[in-house]
C-alpha cells in the first residue's frame, strides 16, 4: 500500500493518523480537511470556548513527525476512482472516511447559529452579552450546554422543545422530563411541546401561529451525517456511511469511521451511528489495523457525558434495546442514575453526579454481565455489587 488519504480534519481523522503511523504504516499518508484549521476538539465549543475561558482547542500532533500531508481548506466533492476535490483528484490505495456531521438549519430568512464549529463557538460568544434574549430550538445535549453558559453569562434565555420533555429523543420522555427543573433553577425558561415553522429577521414564527422575539438564535436540532459528496459513489449511504463491524464498506480498502459512519454492532445486534467523541477517538484505530490486514471488530460501548446546569450527565450503552428501566436513587434528591436491562443484563445506564456508577455500569454493559435489578435499584449498593456471578 503506497498512498492512504484520511478524509476529514476532525478528531477522528488525527486519530487515523496516527494509528497508522503507530501500527507500522510508512507510505504517503495525506489528511484533507475541509477546515483551514488543524483539528481540535469539539466538546470544549459548547462549554469552556463559549464561557470564553479559551479560544484555542487544537489537538497537539507532531505533523512533521507523522509524516503526514495536510491539505487543509480543501473539501471533498466525489468519490470514484480517485478522491475527488474541489483543487483536483488524488489517487489513493486505502481511505479513512472521518467526514463528520453537519447541523441541521431550520427555514427562515432569520440570522440563526448552529453549533459545530469553532468559528460557530467564537460567533454565538459575541452574541451573550447580559440582557440579551437568546431563544434556543432544542432541548437536547447542545442546547442544555449553551443554556447553561448563556445563562451564567447574563443572558435572558429560552429553550423552545418540540417533544414533551428536554432529552426526550435522546434518553426519553420519562427519563428527560427529571431534568426539567434544572432549567428553571438556573433562570432559563422552557417551553416544550411547540414546534418552530422558520426563523424571521426578529425571532422564531411558530407552527400554528404565534412568536418569540429574539435577539440571537441558536438551532441545536440535530446533525445529519456529512455524507452528500458520496452520492454515485456505489458505497451504501443509510443515516450514514454503512459499515460492517470492522468498519469497512463494500469497496476494499474504504473504511468510515466517527459522526459519519454507521456501524454494525454485534452487541447490539443493530447499526448504529454515534455521534460522540469517544467514537471518534477510538474507532480509528480498528479501521486502521483492518486496513492494514488484521480483521478487528468495533464492537465498543458507547459513551458520552454533557455538562449542564452545574450537573454532570453520563451515559454508557444503548438503551433501546432493552424492555425494563430501573430507577436507581431519587432524582428529587439530586444524584441519582437510571439502568436499563434487556431481560437481568445490563444495556444502558444513565448517570446524574455518580461518575462510580458510570464507570462500574460501563464495564459490566461491556462484560454482558447479568445484574440483579433489586440490588442495582438501591444506590447505596455499588453497582459491582449487583453484578451476578456466572
Amino acid at each position: 500500500m503506497d498512498r492512504v488519504i484520511i478524509v476529514g480534519g476532525g478528531l477522528a481523522g488525527l486519530r487515523a493518523v496516527e494509528a497508522l503511523r503507530a501500527k507500522g504504516y510508512t507510505g504517503g499518508l495525506t489528511l484533507v480537511g475541509a477546515e483551514p484549521s488543524a483539528p481540535y476538539d469539539r466538546p470544549p465549543l459548547s462549554k469552556a470556548v463559549l464561557r470564553g475561558e479559551t479560544d484555542d482547542t487544537t489537538v497537539v500532533a507532531d505533523w512533521d513527525a507523522l509524516g503526514c500531508e495536510l491539505l487543509l481548506g480543501r473539501r471533498a466533492t466525489g468519490l470514484g476512482e480517485d478522491l475527488e476535490t474541489a483543487e483536483g483528484p488524488l489517487g489513493f490505495d486505502g481511505l479513512v472516511i472521518a467526514t463528520g456531521a453537519t447541523p441541521i438549519r431550520l427555514p427562515g430568512d432569520g440570522p440563526q447559529h448552529v453549533l459545530r464549529s469553532a468559528g460557530d463557538a467564537r460567533a454565538l460568544r459575541a452574541g451573550l452579552r447580559p440582557g440579551a434574549r437568546l431563544v434556543i430550538v432544542g432541548a437536547g445535549w447542545i442546547g442544555a450546554e449553551v443554556a447553561t453558559a448563556a445563562a451564567a453569562a447574563g443572558c435572558l434565555v429560552t429553550v423552545v422543545e418540540a417533544a414533551d420533555a428536554p432529552l426526550a429523543g435522546a434518553i426519553g420522555t420519562e427519563v428527560g422530563a427529571r431534568t426539567a427543573g434544572w432549567y428553571a433553577e438556573a433562570g432559563v425558561e422552557l417551553r416544550h411541546g411547540l414546534k418552530v415553522a422558520s426563523v424571521g429577521p426578529g425571532g422564531l414564527d411558530l407552527a400554528g401561529g404565534g412568536s418569540i422575539e429574539a435577539d440571537v438564535v441558536l438551532t441545536a436540532v440535530g446533525v445529519r451525517p456529512e455524507t452528500a459528496w458520496l452520492e454515485g459513489s456505489g458505497l451504501a449511504l443509510e443515516n450514514g456511511v454503512v459499515v460492517d463491524e470492522r468498519l469497512r464498506t463494500e469497496r476494499p480498502g474504504v473504511y468510515a469511521v466517527g459522526d459519519c459512519a454507521a456501524w454494525w454492532s454485534p452487541r447490539f445486534e443493530r447499526r448504529l451511528r454515534v455521534e460522540h467523541w469517544d467514537t471518534a477517538l477510538n474507532a480509528p484505530d480498528v479501521a486502521a489495523a483492518n486496513l492494514l490486514g488484521g480483521e478487528r471488530s468495533y464492537d465498543a460501548v458507547p459513551y458520552f457525558w454533557s455538562e449542564q446546569f452545574g450537573h454532570m450527565v453520563q451515559y454508557a450503552g444503548h438503551h433501546p434495546v432493552a424492555d425494563t428501566m430501573v430507577w436507581r436513587g431519587d432524582p428529587g434528591a439530586g444524584r441519582w442514575a437510571v439502568c436499563w436491562l434487556s431481560g437481568d443484563r445490563l444495556t444502558a445506564i444513565l448517570t446524574v453526579d455518580r461518575p462510580r456508577d458510570l464507570l462500574q455500569g460501563r464495564r459490566a454493559i461491556a462484560a454482558g454481565a447479568r445484574v440483579d435489578a433489586g440490588r442495582i435499584a438501591d444506590p447505596d449498593v455499588p453497582v459491582k455489587a449487583a453484578v451476578q456471578v456466572e
